[in-house]
Parts: structure tokens; sequence; C-alpha cells
């Protein structure tokens, strides 16, 4: 979802007039402006605005990245994704910036693309990105790449995307790209959303050994033994997770890695082990959780909302989780931040 204006010279980080990719706060500005693009893109293809009046161009100009490709979705024709070069020479070293840049947009609910939309979102709840037409052509477009510096960015629905690429990259491949989540969707109930601390760490306990439980009853009926342990491959791939508590979409990663620390601290590593690679959901499926990870550096907005005090009821409610899951959220200027990477053991 984009509640962003969508011209950057209002509502962009017009502020870095150069980029150094060593300070993290410009990479995630940048990044999430790359993924503001693709929307923006979107809605000028929407409004048939072209250049000099369409509005995107901005979102990557500024940043020195030009469209090398656009990604398409062949049944509704909207751009769900962008393939950004940069324009300069790029650097070489580890922090350096990247070459490429593979940004996905989330949801847009207009009257042309809503449908294939809402079924990405589907397949996001059941666990079946990998079955979907645009996943094949991301993945494909990012295996055009061999030995480029690549980095893969999305919001909301994008995320999912990006992560799912992600892993089959690592799977298939053992090359682990540069990945920044912006929102991803966890899907799970929603614990994190409990304002009783001891309740939500009950919960969290009860849902660890309730998942083993049904997993070893699993196991009895049909063997994983044979079965490649991709979780622990993952496990040196730590993409970057951005995260905002009041956000139910993405929320629940904080309470997912908090619980496993913490369980793994009392000494039941046996069912972390278990329980941080599987879902309740995931038992109806052949496939593996896309959205549990065995590592992730994980940012938290702690910023204080400030954009709905004069609203009320269902309106108040609207306004803070748009805030909250914006993607805008990430380039503000006085945006304050928690940092911690969690590492699978």
């Amino acid at each position: 979802m984009a509640y962003v204006d969508q011209t950057f010279s209002r509502s962009g980080p017009s502020y870095i007039s150069a980029v150094d990719w060593s300070n993290i706060n410009h990479k995630r500005s940048v990044l999430a402006s790359l993924v503001q693009g693709v929307y923006t893109l979107q809605h000028d293809q929407r409004h048939n605005r072209k250049y000099p009046c369409a509005l995107a161009h901005p979102w990557w100009d500024s940043f020195n990245f030009r469209v090398h490709d656009r990604l398409v979705d062949n049944k509704d024709g909207s751009i769900f994704g962008l393939v950004y070069s940069l324009i300069s020479s790029p650097h070489q070293q580890t922090d350096g910036p990247p070459q490429y840049v593979i940004a996905f947009r989330g949801t847009i609910m207009k009257p042309e693309n809503w449908e294939e939309d809402v079924k990405m979102n589907l397949k996001v709840f059941l666990n079946r990105i990998q079955k979907s037409n645009r996943f094949r052509t991301a993945l494909e477009a990012t295996t055009k790449f061999k030995h480029e510096r690549v980095w893969l960015v999305g919001h909301s629905q994008g995320s999912s995307l990006a992560l799912a690429v992600g892993r089959e990259i690592v799977k298939k491949f053992k090359v682990r790209l540069e990945t920044y989540l912006f929102n991803p969707p966890f899907i799970s109930l929603p614990i994190e959303r409990v304002k009783n601390s001891k309740v939500k760490a009950g919960l969290r306990f009860v849902s660890s050994f309730v998942t083993v439980g049904l997993t070893a009853a699993a196991v009895a009926v049909v063997s994983d033994a044979s079965k490649k342990d991709h979780f622990a491959m993952l496990s040196t791939w730590v993409p970057y997770l951005f995260i905002n508590r009041a956000d139910p979409i993405c929320s629940e990663y904080v309470g997912y890695f908090k619980n496993r620390e913490a369980m793994e601290a009392i000494g039941v590593g046996a069912i972390v082990r278990v329980a941080t690679k599987r879902s309740v959901l995931s038992m109806f499926s052949s496939s593996e959780p896309m959205h549990l990870l065995p590592s992730a550096h994980i940012t938290l907005n702690v910023t204080a909302a400030t954009r709905f005090k004069e609203a009320h009821g269902i309106c108040k409610e609207w306004l803070k989780f748009k805030e909250a899951h914006g993607i805008d959220q990430w380039w503000r200027r006085d945006l304050k931040v928690e940092c911690k990477q969690y590492q699978y053991k």
C-alpha cells in the first residue's frame, strides 16, 4: 500500500543531496524511495502520465539510478517491480553501493490491478507465493545477474516476493543476496498486539509447544528424514527487516525472534529448533513457510506516531494503520529506530 504523496519534491527524502552508502539512514531512505518508484510508475501508467509530466523518475534519478527493466504482471499488465542499475561506476568494497537493485511494490487497490494484487495477497497468506507468475518473473529477472552486486528490496506484499526470491537463490545457487524488507507480512495470530507482557509470553510459549506437537504428528505420518534442512542452509543469509510494532501485518516478527531468544535462554533449545522453522498453517501445506527466517537484522521504528491526534474511532485506527504500514515512514528525517541482529545457531 502506498500512502505517500507521489511527488518526490514534496514527500521524498530530498534532504539527501549525496548518498553515503556507509550511512545506514541514507541506505534505508534510498531503498525505500526505489520501492516508492515502483508504486509511482504504476500510477503514472494508470493515468497515462508521460515524461516530463510523469512523477516516478525523480524517485530514482535523485540517487543516480536508472530503470534497467520493468517487471510486469502477465495477466493485468501492471508494473509490480523494477530492476534498477546504478549509473556511476560500481564500488567493489563490501559496504559499497549495489550495481543493481530489484524492487517490488505492495498492494495497490485500483480497478485495473486490484484483482491480481488480492490474489497475490491470498497466495502470501496460503504460503503459495512460489506458484505465482510474479514469482517466476521475479526469479528469472534475478538469475540473469551472475557476478554483479544485486540487492533485493520490497514493501509489504513486495517484501514477501523479495523474500521468496532470496530464499530460492540461496537454495539453488548458494548465493546470499543482500535483501531489505519493509513491513514484511508475518502469517500468524497477532500475539504481538496483546498488551500484557506476561500473557503475551505465555501465549508464545504455548504456541511453540503446540507447533512442536503438530510437527511430531506430521512426521509420524510422513517422514522428513530425507529432506534437506533448508532452514539451516539459510542461516548465514541475514535479510534486513524494517518493522513497526503498531503494524499488525509485520509486528509478529518482533515476537518471533524474541520468543526464540527467550526459550534458548531457559534451556529449551530443542523445542526452539523445531518451532522456529514451522508454523501451524504450514502443517497443511507441502511448502516451507516463506515468512519464517533463521536469521535477520531487525530495525524497529520507535518514532512516536503523530498523524492522527485529531481523529476518532474507526478513522483513527485506519490512520494509525496507514502510518504504521506506509513506506514513507522509512525515509522520515526524524525517524528513531532500534536495531538488533538475530543469528540462528
